[in-house]
């Protein structure tokens, strides 16, 4: 990218302290964003060698190999040198380990830091969404400035630079716009929503929902079938979240359909792979051991599905999809029970 063509995609804005915590992809891809804004940008990591890797090599090889990253980020171990006197704390840890990081950091979050969550999944124990496992663990914190923030972003796209649109949630408007102001680029347009239940289902629901459309084409089933699957999914989606108090709207969005679509289709997706390794035969235990990145959709669809009965909704596909993860359900008798389903009203069940 040259320097003319750079400097309208990352035009310079009030410099901020951006603390990122959680240097898996996503959050090496946030932090690298950040950074190219300009902003004093650093980020928490676990492992020694990713620390190392970012601060000399200004790349991270064990998750985002070959992209390079702007040697501003400063990287640590250390909560208190990450944190301290942050302006913006994004919290980017995989779900199952997002009110472990978060009790952990809790001493040194400023109080007047604005705090968005980009981690994306249900707790399995709790049941509870991101934003509100975040206010538990960050008791100091406001919850109703608690920002969320999703939508279709691959994070080796971001890291690299390519156009990406996402939405930040909050119930307090002004939360969402202060993250907002901090990250919008004309490649990297960040939208608002008052409706931060409905953008974390949505988040939360597409991956499990790419495990589905990752078996649906591994069975050689055909892109009408996706289509299928991937449009009921959505009914699903958008019938768990209004469950919850999400607006229906939402899920015509970026944190919905936007998200769905890239999640099920994409060849980056770790979820659509993990459901192309089921239908080859392979164990998704064994499968996920062997891999580095998360796929949120496993546990997910465990908790989505506990969720769903737990409010009384109707989610034939993550149901199946959780009986084959978790219960060693034959993939073709999943099939075949989705297949053999009553005929219904096309949108029973999600109206407002």
């Amino acid at each position: 990218m040259d320097a003319k063509f750079r400097a309208f995609a990352y035009p310079r804005r009030v410099k901020k302290v951006v603390a990122v915590i959680g240097a898996g992809a996503w959050g090496t891809a946030l932090a690298a964003h950040a950074a190219r804004l300009d902003h004093d940008v650093r980020l928490w990591a676990r492992e020694p060698e990713v620390v190392r890797d970012i601060n000399e090599r200004h790349e991270n090889r064990l998750l985002l190999e070959g992209v390079g990253l702007p040697p501003s980020i400063r990287a640590s171990s250390d909560p208190g040198e990450v944190l301290d006197k942050a302006d913006i704390v994004l919290l980017v840890p995989p779900s199952a380990f997002l009110r472990t990081v978060a009790s952990t950091i809790a001493p040194h979050v400023p109080a007047s830091a604005r705090i968005g969550i980009a981690t994306k999944g249900i707790e399995n124990e709790s049941l509870l969404l991101m934003l509100d496992v975040v206010a538990q663990a960050l008791p100091k914190a406001d919850p109703e400035a608690l920002t969320v923030l999703s939508g279709p972003s691959f994070a080796r796209e971001v890291a690299s630079g390519l156009p990406t649109d996402v939405v930040v949630a909050a119930r307090d408007e002004v939360a969402a716009a202060a993250i907002q102001a901090a990250l919008h680029s004309p490649f990297f347009r960040v939208y608002t929503s008052r409706d931060p239940i409905g953008v974390e289902v949505g988040g939360a629901m597409k991956n499990v929902l790419a495990i589905a459309a990752g078996t649906c084409d591994g069975l050689g089933l055909g892109t009408n079938a996706r289509a299928a699957l991937v449009t009921r999914g959505l009914s699903e989606m958008a019938r768990l979240g209004v469950a919850l108090g999400g607006d229906p709207l939402t899920f015509m969005g970026l944190s919905g359909v936007g998200d769905l679509i890239l999640t099920t289709t994409g060849a980056l997706s770790r979820n659509r792979t993990l459901g192309l390794k089921v239908a080859e035969g392979v164990d998704p235990v064994r499968y996920l051991a062997s891999q580095r990145a998360v796929a949120e959709g496993y546990l997910t669809a465990k908790a989505a599905w506990q969720l769903a009965q737990k409010h009384g909704v109707d989610v034939p596909i993550t149901e199946q999809v959780y009986h084959v993860l978790h219960e060693g359900r034959p993939l073709l008798d999943a099939m075949k029970k989705l297949m053999t389903r009553a005929h219904k009203e096309e949108l029973w069940g999600i109206r407002a």
